[in-house]
């Protein structure tokens, strides 16, 4: 199983239950949303109709206050006996993963989307297994600004988060390349700030480009379908909306968004290239109302408690250049740029808290003072996670140099357009969330840990397939399981559960990295990466 259970106690006798055509699907009330996936998936993959029932051979699927009390609302206990089978969930969310597991135990067929063999005996060993996760954030960072995911990708991938029991999604949405969510009071969000004319083939410093034009975005009606499927499946879809940095493309819809008074932002184009991008947005009252526009029509789509505003790699040297800006740093009293950008977070950080939401960025925005409600995605190391802990701030811990699975599993030459340091498998199970310098009390300000996704060369659904895979699954036992101090994990037994999980993600269809490496149209030969020798051991 994977991630790796709390507690499995097998009978001591042994023994089998098989679930076949005469099984029958009793489900309790909360029990609603898991019986029809189980229909939907387990019965595809199987053949069998699982049909309502409470008698005879009898599935059973109860959210149970007791198991409440004991592990949580995630939590469960899944018993396989003569009597039946029975998934008792600490609430909807527990009783969900207790059906993943399930699945798991039913063998790697169990994943695919229709039966192999009619005359197959489905088989799951008698037994008791009883789980709860460590954390309640255990998330995955998708980019879809860089390179566009289509609706169908997005939910493939929520439903590969949910097969690895990952319960949030954040989902950035807009970056100096592209715009990806309609916005109906700003409609040249899509028509303009969607598509770039070409794209930057490889990584920055590379000569290479593809010509065709790139983009695409979302319409409202695909937002409402992505956050149902997500919610079906137990997961948050956590949007991000990057400001003030990262913002060119809506300054080209928008000139007006920009410093017009340091550049000529009418000249400014959707950009087709990778890294940190001068143009931001300008500090003014239209800036806040135009933003406060997009983020009152996301809110009704997005019911998440935490909404993510970027807040990164924002140069300050246009609002150096901008008689407006300054003129905002005099009228406010504050010291310097970095004090007005804790202005713009801060304004933000209050508006959402005015609306029941909670504001969430990464950790740049502890520059200049973090507004008080904020939480921190700490990506630059654990050190931005550490200050706003002990400042008594929430942090989400996705250091780059553990968790960023765009960059290279492996420093061998073959590795398709090689980025960032070199993380291996074996490296991301080391990986720990909390780190040790924080007490108990500042420990606790640790939501969880998530694992990103930058799509500046994953170009394909199969590149971001080999980057995700295999490490988005050891990641997963991370975020989920009791292990031990990252040097005390058994990282050989999880190596060889991986055995039966690559025929679960062969048939899920995922085009993962093979632990002997890439295959050769895995491989691309002549486009340049960004590899970065040597990284900080994991904590």
């Amino acid at each position: 199983m994977l991630p790796a259970p709390s507690r499995v106690t097998p009978a001591p006798a042994g023994g089998t239950r098989t679930l076949g055509a005469r099984t029958v699907l009793d489900a309790g009330e909360g029990a609603e949303a898991t019986a029809r996936w189980l229909r939907d998936t387990l019965g595809a993959a199987t053949g069998l109709p699982f049909a309502p029932g409470t008698e005879g051979d009898v599935l059973r699927l109860r959210v149970d206050p007791e198991t409440t009390a004991r592990l949580g609302a995630e939590g469960y206990v899944l018993t396989v006996g003569a009597e039946g089978v029975s998934v008792s969930g600490g609430g909807p969310a527990g009783l969900f993963w207790g059906a993943q597991t399930l699945r798991q135990l039913l063998g790697p067929d169990a994943f695919r989307g229709a039966p192999l063999d009619d005359s197959r005996r489905w088989e799951l060993p008698y037994g008791e297994v009883e789980d709860a996760p460590r954390f309640g954030w255990r998330g995955m960072m998708l980019d879809v600004a860089r390179h566009f995911t289509p609706k169908d990708g997005v939910l493939r991938v929520l439903d590969l988060l949910a097969a690895h029991k990952l319960n949030v999604f954040h989902f950035h949405l807009s970056d100096d390349q592209g715009w990806r969510v309609e916005i109906k009071r700003h409609p040249k969000l899509t028509e303009t700030a969607s598509w770039r004319s070409r794209t930057k083939r490889g990584q920055r410093g590379s000569p290479l480009w593809d010509e065709t034009p790139h983009g695409g975005h979302y319409t409202q009606d695909d937002i409402r379908e992505i956050v149902a499927h997500a919610k079906r499946r137990n997961i948050t879809v956590v949007p991000e909306i990057d400001i003030p940095g990262h913002s060119q493309a809506a300054i080209a819809a928008y000139p007006e968004l920009g410093n017009a008074d340091a550049v000529d932002t009418a000249a400014l184009d959707v950009w087709d290239t990778w890294g940190v991008n001068p143009n931001i947005l300008a500090p003014t009252d239209h800036v806040l109302r135009f933003y406060e526009g997009v983020w009152e029509e996301l809110l009704g789509l997005f019911p998440s408690e935490f909404v993510h505003i970027g807040g990164d790699e924002a140069p300050k040297d246009q609002w150096k250049a901008s008689a407006t800006a300054q003129a905002r740093i005099a009228e406010l009293g504050l010291r310097d740029e970095d004090e007005l950008q804790s202005w713009f977070i801060g304004h933000f950080d209050t508006w959402f808290a005015a609306r029941g939401r909670r504001l969430i960025g990464w950790d740049e925005i502890l520059e200049g003072g973090l507004a008080p409600g904020a939480a921190v995605s700490s990506w630059r190391g654990y050190e931005g996670g550490v200050t706003a802990a002990k400042a008594g701030h929430d942090v989400v811990m996705c250091p780059e140099q553990q968790v960023y699975l765009n960059f290279r599993e492996d420093g061998g030459p073959d590795e398709p357009v090689p980025t960032g340091y070199v993380r291996t498998l074996e490296d991301v199970y080391r990986f720990e969330p909390v780190p040790p310098q924080l007490t108990p009390e500042e420990a606790a300000h640790v939501l969880g840990t998530q694992a990103n996704v930058w799509t500046e060369v994953l170009e394909t659904r199969d590149r971001v397939d080999y980057q995700m895979f295999p490490r988005l699954a050891a990641f997963a036992e991370v975020a989920w399981s009791a292990l031990p101090a990252p040097a005390e994990r058994d990282f050989d037994a999880f190596n060889d559960r991986m055995t039966t999980h690559y025929a679960r993600l062969d048939a899920l269809g995922v085009a993962y990295r093979p632990a002997s490496g890439p295959l050769p149209w895995q491989r691309r030969p002549g486009v340049p990466g960004r590899p970065i020798e040597g990284a900080p051991p994991n904590v």
